[in-house]
């Protein structure tokens, strides 16, 4: 087994001062990495800042051998983070976008604010880096890209109508990217992590925040942004030693005929089978998705 080393690669971790960011930046460090460490400092609901948390990262990643910079700035400025990676390094080959604060609310509480800051940081903030850094990783034909999603956004969450929107939205960016980025070397993926960290630690009892450690989130990390890796497009859900793959899954369904017309009582009469998980399609691209209605088109 050939180990997992990042000799001469440059990655920015952004959240990197606390929780899953910092074990990331940790482990690559160790791995052999120039690390960019990202951190604000602000809190888990996005207010204030502070450079210690950047700065005690970087100084545990130094004091084991490693080589680390810090960044202060808000991933809304992605375009500072990636230049702090070039003025460094000179290049950088790695992005995993870690940041992230809460703001729950019931939908009907909810104000705009919640919302925009919620999108600003997980979605565009992410936009952001992986934009600025995105015509480097052509140039040089390499990249490695990683989202965080959350269950949250995969199955909904009471209260986190925001934040289920923002991590699904990351999701469906890493598709595309994935597709367009194949050519150049550039893979992205996504995980919807479970881990102990000063988000779950708001919605989870003590002794489980301190139990999921974000180690355990790690090593599936560094293998998708392993230069050897050749996954791309994928979506995992990992957390206390568990890791798996998710992809959609489609019932077989109803097809009508578009010649004669249906009608809302024809889809009621046909519910069962439209609804019926028991043998099911499974669509990985967006050709094969509308294949079933492009036949039904043709009959």
């Amino acid at each position: 087994m050939s180990e997992v080393r990042f000799d001469d690669r440059v990655v920015i971790v952004t959240g990197a001062g606390n929780g899953l960011g910092r074990s990331y930046a940790l482990a690559m460090g160790a791995r052999g990495a120039s690390v960019v460490v990202n951190d604000l400092g602000g809190s888990v609901f996005g207010d204030g800042a502070d450079k210690a948390a950047a700065d005690v990262v970087v100084d545990q990643i130094k004091a084991a051998g490693g080589t680390a910079v810090a960044n202060y700035d808000s991933v809304t400025d992605g375009d500072k983070i990636v230049q702090t990676a070039m003025d460094s390094f000179g290049k950088i080959d790695v992005v995993i976008n870690n940041a992230g604060i809460l703001r729950d609310k019931t939908f009907h509480k909810m104000t705009d604010q919640d919302w925009d800051l919620i999108y600003d940081v997980h979605v565009k903030g992410a936009y952001q880096v992986c934009h600025t850094a995105w015509p480097y990783m052509r140039d040089q034909n390499y990249g490695r890209i990683i989202f965080t999603a959350s269950a949250a956004g995969i199955y909904g969450n009471f209260g986190q109508t925001n934040y289920s929107m923002a991590k699904l939205g990351l999701h469906g960016m890493s598709q595309t990217l994935a597709l367009e980025g194949r050519s150049k070397n550039i893979l992205v993926n996504t995980i919807a992590p479970i881990a102990g960290s000063r988000l779950t630690e708001t919605v989870m009892p003590k002794e489980m925040v301190d139990a999921l450690r974000p180690e355990f989130v790690m090593p599936l990390v560094l293998k998708l942004c392993d230069e050897n890796s050749r996954e791309t497009g994928g979506l995992f859900e990992v957390g206390a030693g568990f890791v798996a793959k998710l992809r959609w899954e489609r019932s077989k369904g109803k097809s009508f005929s578009v010649t004669d017309g249906f009608s809302p009582e024809d889809i009621n009469d046909a519910w069962a089978d439209i609804t019926d998980f028991t043998d099911t399609d499974h669509p990985a691209t967006l050709a094969e998705s509308n294949l079933a209605i492009i036949r039904n088109l043709k009959s």
